[in-house]
């Protein structure tokens, strides 16, 4: 088999997790918060239950909504989620700037257009509700920020009403978002850069890169519904 192909088909291995074609993660030799040995993904079905459990009409509901999407569709991490602020976004080429992580950099994430339509539905009960534009995009119906603490609460409540009886944790929608676009084909190297990880391993080097406009138009094309 070619080796470039060969690399491109392989299971996504990143420094936070390993995801397997059949749905299974196994987290890094650092321990994830959240991940535990052989812990199975969220399927589609069941990742998209948990924003149905999330109420389309009251106005927590509808932020709800857009923050489960940021982090299920577009892979970033509860922290990541929670400091975009509303100037961070381009709804009208489909991206976010993503805040840097301690002692990291920032990026770029790019979103489909049903999680694009989530957030502008959140924009518009945000501006009803008087949030500052600098405060965080996803807040609190007084314009502060929410901690991590509340998303850890909210998914396995989301997840029970929805009877979902898997584990359901912050962290596993980004891995369900890997293993999704790893399922529905696509090479390792462009998820990697959808999700701002790296892939180690000496197979990297027979593996492209793939450009911010590229995973943009790949991502632009990824759709879903509820």
């Amino acid at each position: 088999m070619n080796p470039r192909r060969q690399a491109e088909r392989k299971d996504i291995v990143t420094p936070e997790f390993t995801a397997t074609r059949d749905g299974t993660l196994t987290p890094s030799p650092r321990p994830v918060p959240g991940a535990e040995q052989g812990e199975k993904l969220l399927t589609s079905d069941e990742a998209r239950a948990v924003i149905r459990a999330a109420s389309n009409r009251a106005p927590t509901g509808v932020r709800n909504r857009a923050l489960i999407a940021l982090m299920y569709r577009s892979g970033l991490r509860p922290g990541e989620a929670l400091g975009v602020e509303p100037a961070a976004l381009d709804l009208e080429r489909g991206t976010v700037n993503v805040p840097a992580r301690k002692g990291g950099i920032g990026r770029v994430a790019a979103m489909d257009d049903l999680t694009i339509e989530l957030i502008q539905r959140w924009l518009v009960r945000r501006e009803r509700i008087g949030a500052p534009d600098d405060r965080p995009l996803i807040c609190t119906l007084a314009g502060e920020p929410i901690k991590a603490a509340y998303v850890r609460e909210l998914l396995p409540r989301l997840a029970r009403k929805a009877d979902i009886s898997k584990r359901v944790h912050p962290l596993g929608l980004r891995y369900a978002c890997a293993a999704e676009m790893a399922l529905e084909g696509h090479p390792t190297t462009l998820i990697e850069t959808h999700l701002g990880v790296s892939v180690s391993g000496s197979a990297r080097r027979y593996t492209r890169a793939y450009t911010l406009d590229e995973v943009i138009e790949v991502i632009r094309r990824r759709q879903w519904s509820l």
